[in-house]
């Protein structure tokens, strides 16, 4: 059995810093507000969804594999 415990939380993790920086871009002026932190946390979250989408495609494609080996 497949766990997707571990990638779905990083997922979770992923979405939550999105939501937080989305917040912290809308909440204030613009002048308060440091885009070049924000850019980056922008592509952090970026990079852990990918990151984690691709844990569960491959954990997906070994499952098939075993599967086809077991026949």
């Amino acid at each position: 059995m497949i766990d997707f415990t571990i990638p779905l939380a990083g997922l979770d993790r992923a979405t939550s810093s999105l939501n937080q920086t989305a917040s912290r871009l809308a909440s204030g002026p613009a002048d308060t507000v440091d885009l070049s932190v924000e850019i980056l946390a922008l592509m952090e979250a970026r990079n852990n969804f990918e990151m984690n989408t691709k844990v569960i495609q491959t954990e997906d494609q070994m499952t098939k594999s075993l599967l086809n080996l077991l026949g």
